[in-house]
């Protein structure tokens, strides 16, 4: 019988660079939410009016965009990566 990939060291996807594993979808998870509650905020400060709120929330919710997609190319994942 095969071994799972996690104790095999192999990735789930051909082309990524390190495993694919549990710990690598706990962290992306971690990034989803992060960027999801900056997008919560923007959204507030949008609906409130508070231009300044705003801006400052638009910065925060960018950074969180950008920290998931440096995540994923470390990984060797990014939306042109995937081609199926």
């Amino acid at each position: 019988m095969a071994e799972p990939h996690y104790l095999s060291g192999e990735t789930l996807l051909p082309g990524t660079v390190g495993a694919v594993d549990d710990h690598f979808f706990r962290r992306y998870r971690t990034l989803l939410d992060a960027e999801d509650a900056a997008f919560d905020e923007l959204e507030h400060a949008y609906e409130d009016g508070d231009r300044a709120s705003y801006e400052s929330d638009l910065a925060m919710w960018h950074t969180a965009i950008e920290r998931r997609s440096s995540f994923l190319a470390t990984h060797g994942l990014s939306a042109g990566a995937l081609n199926v």
